[in-house]
């Protein structure tokens, strides 16, 4: 059963994070309430319903516009075009599966005032594995309303009456805005408005260059995909580029994508992987290392929740940074010097986590500072590992202590004084 769940966001340029709200949260779910008469068979409105639900899915399996469209309203021709329109999307992008499941009933009556004594508003999850793209079948919210029709049957008569109960960034797919282009290219998907063919190109060929980048640089290597989506809207999967700082600041967001949801199993929840999601605003900022930076994020986001941001933050700017096809080399030691002597040597400790991004044009070079510290004096194999075991276990300062002490013999407070060595040294 899902709990009460909001969205926040993590960072303000990083990955964003599902959280259980307050009971009150006036974007949580409510406790489960019987809608509709008591004559309703409930069995059977379960059954009549996901007869709907796989019809949809197979529908976009299938290519079949007619069967998607079977069971919505045909008196509502908003929501008939706004139906069809995601049916055009959602065929795009070749699922190798699609499910939707039945969630959590609710009740409003304001709902059954204006459709009727038989409406049913339930909370669905969508799940779903985009062929070649996710390592596994992956799962988001959906809310729908049905009536039932004389017959028996049921009719969808809205998807968005649920939206404000929803985590935050539910409904929010790049399938769900409006119309789209999908490019494919290897180990890369690209998501834009459906006349940026010149777009999705650019973006593919820099996506291609990053995802080899981090590929050849993560430690142990990465196999996934990169997912960008560039689109006009500036809320898309939970990125929020109506927030100033990331309207200002940021150049993508890596968003992610759940194996399960926050509340199914764990509180929070289990990562499949990220798509990555660019800021309309500085969307001609965006290069090959920017997205290697993003896809940084992608690669190490099953590994957990816990890592120090200095650690998340570090690693992707790490593999930002290297060489890579098609850039031109950073003058590295030379920045590391620089970062010596403007940030490090100002600084008391490494920047933590809670305001990480108040000071963020300190904190990423010095995050960087301490991941290249690490790489050159404990190799990637040993700062991989150190990584996964953080992301898995380090939710609190001593587990980061016991760990980083039994790779590294080193708190992040000696380590922090071992760049000060090197430095003066």
């Amino acid at each position: 059963m899902l709990l009460s769940l909001v969205l926040v966001a993590g960072a303000v340029a990083g990955g964003l994070a599902l959280h259980r709200s307050s009971a009150d949260s006036d974007q949580a779910i409510a406790s489960p309430k019987t809608s509709g008469p008591p004559e309703i068979d409930e069995t059977a409105r379960a059954a009549g319903v996901n007869k709907v639900l796989l019809r949809r899915a197979q529908a976009v399996q299938r290519d079949n516009e007619q069967e998607f469209l079977q069971d919505v309203d045909p008196a509502n021709k908003t929501l008939r075009q706004a139906q069809k329109l995601l049916f055009e999307n959602l065929r795009q992008f070749g699922f190798a599966s699609l499910q939707y499941e039945q969630l959590r009933e609710q009740f409003d009556q304001r709902l059954v005032d204006k459709y009727g004594p038989s409406t049913y508003l339930v909370g669905v999850v969508m799940r779903y594995q985009i062929k070649g793209i996710d390592p596994q079948p992956v799962r988001t919210m959906l809310g729908y309303t049905f009536v039932q029709k004389p017959d028996g049957s049921w009719l969808l008569v809205s998807d968005s009456d649920m939206d404000h109960l929803l985590p935050r960034g539910s409904h929010q797919e790049a399938w769900d805005l409006g119309q789209i282009l999908v490019k494919r290219a290897p180990r890369v998907l690209i998501v834009v408005e459906r006349n940026q063919t010149k777009l999705a190109q650019n973006l593919a060929a820099k996506a291609v260059s990053a995802v080899e980048a981090v590929s050849k640089a993560w430690p142990g290597g990465w196999t996934g995909s990169g997912v960008v989506i560039a689109l006009d809207d500036k809320i898309v999967r939970g990125a929020d580029y109506t927030v100033p700082k990331n309207a200002e600041d940021a150049l993508a967001m890596a968003t992610w994508v759940y194996r399960t949801l926050p509340g199914e199993v764990t509180a929070m929840g289990e990562r499949a992987d990220s798509y990555v999601v660019i800021n309309p605003r500085n969307r001609d900022k965006v290069d090959a290392r920017t997205l290697a930076h993003e896809f940084t994020h992608v690669a190490t986001a099953p590994y957990g929740a816990f890592a120090p941001r200095w650690l998340v933050e570090g690693a992707a700017t790490y593999v930002e940074f290297l060489p890579m096809a098609g850039e031109e080399n950073l003058a590295l030691d030379k920045y590391r010097k620089e970062v010596q002597t403007k940030y490090l040597a100002k600084a008391k400790g490494l920047p933590a986590d809670d305001v990480f991004f108040k000071d963020s044009n300190s904190s990423y070079p010095m995050s960087w500072l301490a991941v290249d510290y690490l790489f050159r004096h404990f190799g990637g194999i040993e700062v991989g590992t150190l990584y996964q075991e953080m992301a898995s276990l380090g939710e609190t300062q001593a587990e980061r202590n016991r760990i980083m002490l039994e790779h590294l013999n080193l708190t992040e407070g000696r380590l922090f004084l071992a760049l000060k060595k090197e430095a003066a040294g």
